[in-house]
């Protein structure tokens, strides 16, 4: 795989004051235990305790580990049930998402403790390191250094399976005293709420299931996710929301595949200093792009457009994409990649042999993968599906125990809100029917125009509507019809040549056509502007760096301190944008071979007046309004963050009101 579609591939998979220690012994000893909590110094909602459970759950082996958790207690009455809050991964801790848990469960906690703990290996409970993993210089392929890894971990790495995890919820639940568990989960988190519930059904109370991992799942060849590829694709376009730029994504997508995987496929691309760049472009990056789009609903429209684009033989949209993505790259610091390959590496059950060697496990894999039909993976490939997978990793893994064996026990028919986006490829809506289909009275809602970890990404109240509901005990109601949000609204394709752009209303010629095209230029602005923040996460984290890209087809922009400097900047070809802008003025100057010169201000009501080839314009298309709106909002955003520090909620209503600002983007 290419370096640029590893670094999109990553995006995929992102102190305690006090302790009670245990002998290790099997977990039924634990039960009599009692979690001694104290406050958290940075919090007044949640306490701080650990809890030290057996390395082995079954007392063959001897060890502990120390679980670090947080709970935050009933307000009414005594708790006989907890909430256990699980995040995914394998690798992602909890402790981090412990007041946005209280944020999206709190109607459900009212008379239950709510907990969470980051997972044996995770963040604060005895997190898994590899020297390997630091220095991997050291090592010629991530195969070897994967190796070299396990086998530093030691024999000891064969305890970090799901199935060790659900034995450390138990032995919460025992210290604990509680009667019943409601078990809320996220992606791989679902996973475990299920095999837990499975174990010990007589102590679930519900399930709330985001995001849908199957118990036996996930499938090391994402079958489900290709499959998954061309209904999206058609679901974004549906109502005619692509009748501007395609009759067809799916077959766009094929076509550009196709030439990929001939090796014909070459962009060219704009660097922050302005230089230009031609690249390869590879079917794996694409792959890489659409998981990313799970996070970013104006990442999944762009990708429809700029298929089309490279459909068409203007790959430079689909190069700036594949390269601004890829510059998001990695998981998230405290993300544990050794604590990742051990669970996952442990407990998947891969298509090869674990007493052959790695090339033989290999090619086993890859004759597997060529046995299937190729709609399996259409329009991508086998080896497309290779590459996302962890079987090229895995493979090296030092295997110590046999493959897992399926576990087909039932899952408890109990209240069950089960939770699917519409648009989500890495846990596709066919993962929640299949667990709904288990248990007779579960709740499935699919939440239209969203992608991965619903109650987290919703535009809409429908999946947290549904959860109030589940316990409520009144109806659960689908999702209401809705038209899509303005920001999965695919934008037009991006202009070849200035003669291909018309007048804007009221004005003719040369003149006419420049003053579009700079309408064009500020819609190109701002929609880059919105990707940046959301693949940089500033939107929720108000770390809002500085920002500085390149224009599709020349020069560059920079945006820092709630100002705006464009030079050269150009989205259509021979014309060319510079200048500055803030919340307060904006001021250009128009260039280019192709264009008619001239420079343009702010005027009243938010419109831009001046001239261009000596022909007096104005400008009040709602692009620009939109334009002036963005630059004031992420200004004061900033400010914001200056004055206050940061504020999740702060973060969430300049992330909305920046996102409604996409529709007016259109040409």
């Amino acid at each position: 795989m290419n370096d640029r579609a590893r670094r999109l591939l990553t995006v995929l998979a992102g102190s305690c004051a006090c302790a009670c220690v245990l002998a290790a012994s099997p977990l039924a000893a634990s039960a009599q235990a009692q979690i001694a909590y104290t406050p958290c110094g940075d919090s007044n909602n949640f306490a701080c305790g650990h809890l030290t459970v057996p390395l082995d759950p079954s007392g063959a082996t001897a060890g502990t580990i120390t679980l670090a958790m947080r709970r935050h207690r009933a307000p009414v009455g005594e708790a006989h049930s907890a909430i256990i809050a699980l995040a995914g991964g394998p690798g992602q801790p909890a402790l981090p998402f412990a007041e946005e848990f209280a944020e999206l469960l709190g109607p459900i906690a009212s008379t239950r403790d709510l907990i969470a703990f980051d997972q044996r290996g995770i963040g604060l409970s005895a997190p898994l390191s590899c020297h390997a993993f630091e220095r991997p210089d050291l090592y010629h392929t991530f195969g070897a250094e994967l190796e070299a890894c396990g086998d530093q971990l030691g024999p000891t790495r064969t305890f970090y399976t799901t199935a060790d995890t659900v034995a450390d919820i138990e032995a919460i639940r025992q210290a604990g005293g509680y009667e019943k568990l409601v078990l809320y989960g996220t992606s791989y988190g679902t996973k475990v709420a299920e095999q837990y519930a499975q174990e010990y059904p007589s102590h679930v109370e519900a399930l709330v299931l985001d995001s849908v991992v199957p118990p036996n799942g996930p499938d090391p060849l994402e079958r489900s996710t290709f499959a998954a590829i061309p209904r999206i694709l058609r679901q974004i376009c549906a109502a005619g929301a692509c009748a501007h730029l395609t009759s067809s994504p799916v077959a766009d997508l094929t076509r550009v595949v196709a030439r990929m995987e001939r090796g014909e496929v070459r962009g060219r691309v704009i660097d922050g200093e302005g230089n230009a760049h031609t690249i390869p472009l590879f079917s794996g990056e694409l792959v890489g792009l659409l998981l990313a789009g799970d996070f970013s609903s104006s990442l999944r429209s762009e990708f429809v457009t700029t298929v089309a684009s490279a459909a068409r033989g203007d790959t430079a949209p689909l190069a700036r994409l594949i390269v601004d993505a890829g510059s998001a790259e990695g998981e998230s610091e405290d993300f544990d990649s050794p604590l990742y390959f051990a669970t996952t590496c442990e407990e998947q059950d891969f298509p090869f042999s674990r007493a052959a060697t790695p090339k033989a496990r290999i090619a086993q894999a890859i004759a597997a993968m060529k046995a299937l039909p190729a709609s399996a993976f259409a329009p991508f490939t086998a080896s497309d599906a290779f590459a996302i997978s962890d079987i090229p990793a895995c493979a090296y893994w030092p295997y110590t125990t046999p493959a897992p064996v399926r576990d087909e026990a039932p899952l408890p028919n109990v209240p069950a809100l089960i939770i699917s986006g519409a648009d989500d490829l890495r846990t596709p809506t066919a993962n929640a029917r299949e667990v709904a289909a288990q248990i007779p009275d579960s709740h499935l809602l699919v939440v239209p125009y969203t992608g991965h970890s619903v109650l987290t990404e919703e535009q809409t109240s429908c999946a947290s509507d549904a959860l109030k509901a589940l316990f409520a005990a009144t109806p659960i109601k689908p999702c209401a019809p809705a038209p899509a949000p303005a920001s999965l609204r695919p934008p037009a394709l991006a202009p070849l040549r200035l003669s291909l752009v018309s007048p804007e209303h009221g004005y003719a010629g040369l003149p006419g056509r420049t003053l579009h095209a700079v309408a064009l230029t500020l819609g190109d602005y701002v929609r880059q502007l919105l990707f940046q923040l959301s693949i940089s996460g500033s939107l929720e984290s108000l770390t809002l760096p500085t920002l500085r890209f390149g224009g599709l087809r020349a020069g560059w922009l920079r945006f820092a301190h709630g100002k705006l400097t464009l030079h050269d900047y150009s989205y259509v070809p021979g014309v060319t944008v510079s200048g500055s802008s803030d919340s307060e003025a904006m001021s250009l100057l128009i260039g280019g071979q192709k264009a008619a010169h001239g420079s343009l201000r702010r005027g009243p009501h938010r419109s831009l007046v001046g001239t261009l080839g000596g022909a007096h314009v104005v400008l009040t298309a709602s692009v620009l309004a939109n334009a002036i709106a963005t630059t004031a909002i992420v200004g004061e955003d900033a400010r914001t963050r200056s004055r206050t520090g940061s504020d999740r909620a702060t973060a969430r209503s300049a992330a909305r009101r920046l996102a409604e600002l996409i529709g007016g983007v259109q040409p």
